[in-house]
């Protein structure tokens, strides 16, 4: 920043090192393995894990019967669904609160501002997400060999369970998408899980909290953390579409040599 000491005479002060400080902290801290840095990560680790493992065991279930099922209303209930996908987390956060307040019809659980609670609210943002790419892939599917699978005698449930197994290298992108939506929420979780140290401080919320206080070195290994998590994904994700490539590559080889 220029510093006019003269009429004639201009100093220019060195640029702030803010940023580079902390960096440096930072790396210092993920090096070190922080305490307070490892336990919010973990803790965040395991909240959308757990939330992850809720809502696939039911978006995998619905969104397969979705993608064969016919029935009146369906395209009202897609309309619903794809909907849902946009929906504020924030928005989430808040219907989540008021059914586990003491005056919800949860309310009597008690997981208002706990580990529970965190996890049930990233349940519920996403099992619309995984629900809606279940049906999608089920259905492009459906399109393809359903067909066939009715000539054969399978009814509803049992060619969403086929076709669904037939498509489990697209359905483990889904998986991984949505653990990558629910680790990167802010919104739901500080609303129901309260932010507290040492028992609902994710990372996301964690990095929110320690900007606002100015402790940026702190903030920013949490960034860094969470960016990695978001790379190991993208990564998986790369991978399991070559796995997927070569696969098929390898399953279309060996009916050319049966057939030849």
């Amino acid at each position: 920043m220029p510093i006019r000491l003269h009429k004639s005479v201009v100093y220019h002060c060195p640029p702030m090192t803010t940023f580079t400080e902390s960096a440096s902290t930072a790396l210092q801290l993920l090096t070190s393995l922080d305490p307070t840095l490892v336990s919010i990560v973990a803790r965040s680790l395991s909240v959308s894990a757990c939330a992850c493992l809720l809502a696939c065991s039911v978006g995998l279930a619905l969104g397969a019967w979705l993608g064969v099922a016919q029935f009146a209303g369906r395209s009202v209930v897609l309309t619903l669904l794809n909907t849902s996908l946009a929906i504020p987390s924030v928005v989430v956060g808040l219907l989540v609160y008021l059914m586990l307040s003491r005056s919800g019809p949860l309310g009597y659980l008690g997981w208002l501002f706990s580990f529970k609670a965190m996890v049930f609210a990233q349940a519920v943002l996403v099992l619309p997400i995984v629900t809606a790419l279940t049906r999608q892939t089920v259905q492009d599917a459906e399109q393809l060999y359903g067909e066939q699978l009715r000539s054969l005698g399978a009814g509803t449930v049992l060619r969403a369970a086929l076709l669904a197994w037939d498509e489990r290298h697209a359905l483990l992108v889904v998986l991984i998408a949505a653990f990558g939506r629910a680790i990167s929420e802010v919104g739901a979780v500080m609303i129901v899980g309260g932010n507290i140290d040492g028992f609902t401080r994710v990372m996301t919320t964690a990095i929110a909290l320690e900007t606002s206080k100015g402790d940026l070195p702190l903030a920013l290994g949490l960034g860094l953390m969470l960016l990695a998590v978001v790379l190991a994904l993208n990564l998986l994700v790369a991978l399991l579409r070559q796995w997927r490539v070569r696969s098929e590559s390898a399953g279309l080889a060996l009916n050319r040599g049966l057939v030849l």
